[in-house]
């Protein structure tokens, strides 16, 4: 049986996927998926991988977060104020 670690370090090594399809893949609440990718970041790091964080958008103006060093999703954008914004989605590379 492989830890909840494991599994999404599994599902992210196949391909890319957002923290709501993480946590309905693996059974867990999303604020915990994004709890789990930090430690899940230094632990493939040390297997010569990396944690590719596809940075969130704004859907209104465009604007990509892409300096963003947290995992959860911004609450608007700072370019234009919306709130419409496309969350971050992650791979291991």
């Amino acid at each position: 049986m492989q830890t909840i670690r494991q599994q999404i370090i599994e599902f992210l090594s196949n391909k890319e996927m957002g923290a709501r399809e993480l946590s309905q893949s693996v059974g867990i609440r999303e604020k915990e998926v994004y709890e789990h990718l930090s430690h899940i970041a230094r632990s493939v790091k040390a297997r010569r991988k990396k944690l590719i964080i596809i940075p969130s958008r704004c859907l209104e103006c465009g604007y990509v977060f892409e300096n963003r060093k947290r995992f959860s999703p911004p609450s608007r954008c700072p370019h234009c104020k919306s709130e419409h914004i496309q969350d971050p989605t992650y791979q291991i590379g």
